[in-house]
């Protein structure tokens, strides 16, 4: 069993990278980002109170947020282990983590800041499916429209130039401690997150111990980072 936590700044790749880790050895991706989203999607009283916060650029409070993780890993569906995304964001987020479950390592993802705008205010999202496009990397055949349904894309409420400016802040002021809790205990491999995401992967596997990806058929790898958890119903929604 394998149990990971990845953690940068947004934008850096990490819903990718996870998606990698995850499909090929078999493990639970769990994306705290994805289960806010489903909520928000589906006009939960839970998705109103994040879909407020997310357009204010603030991040949602540590009680909320364990209360997610917590349940959703009570579903015990990661028989051969996670990895989870977006969590933990703060040096309490980090203690409830490290006292509630044993991790085998944190992956970083580094990314300078100025990388980080150029990413994140070229990311869109499909309205109808969710499929996630980056208009530098991965931009549709048609302009503004999903390859795979057609439907238009949007900018996420999160995804301004304000409101990734509180993000940033936020990371280095809070999420920088919660690393250099996991630090400490020599849990944390860093990457570079600016190389082509599968230089990323192999360099992440490197650091980890773990053998090399199995190939993807070629018309699989192209599109699976981005569609590997378009429109799944996270098990605690």
């Amino acid at each position: 069993m394998r149990k990971y936590v990845i953690m940068g700044v947004q934008g850096s790749g990490k819903g990718t990278q996870s998606q990698l880790l995850a499909a090929d050895l078999d493990i639970v991706h769990i994306s705290v980002g994805d289960i806010f989203r489903w909520n928000v999607q589906n006009h939960t009283k839970t998705g109103a109170f994040v879909r407020r916060t997310m357009a204010a650029g603030e991040l949602v409070g540590d009680d909320l947020v364990e209360s997610v993780v917590r349940d959703r890993l009570t579903s015990h569906d990661w028989n051969y282990g996670f990895i989870i995304d977006g969590f933990p964001r703060n040096r309490r987020q980090a203690e409830f983590f490290l006292e509630s479950y044993d991790i085998d390592g944190v992956i970083e993802l580094e990314l300078p800041d100025s990388e980080v705008r150029r990413r994140v205010l070229n990311r869109r999202l499909c309205a109808d499916c969710d499929i996630d496009y980056n208009l530098i990397a991965n931009s549709p055949k048609v302009p503004g429209r999903c390859d795979s349904c057609g439907g238009e894309l949007v900018t996420r409420e999160d995804d301004t130039e304000e409101a990734l400016a509180v993000r940033l802040r936020d990371y280095h002021t809070e999420t920088h401690p919660a690393l250099e809790l996991f630090r400490r205990k020599e849990y944390v491999v860093s990457v570079d997150a600016r190389p082509a995401p599968e230089v990323v992967q192999a360099e992440i596997r490197k650091r980890l111990g773990l053998p090399p990806a199995k190939a993807a058929p070629q018309h699989e790898a192209a599109r699976a980072p981005a569609q590997a958890t378009a429109s799944k119903e996270p098990a605690s929604a």
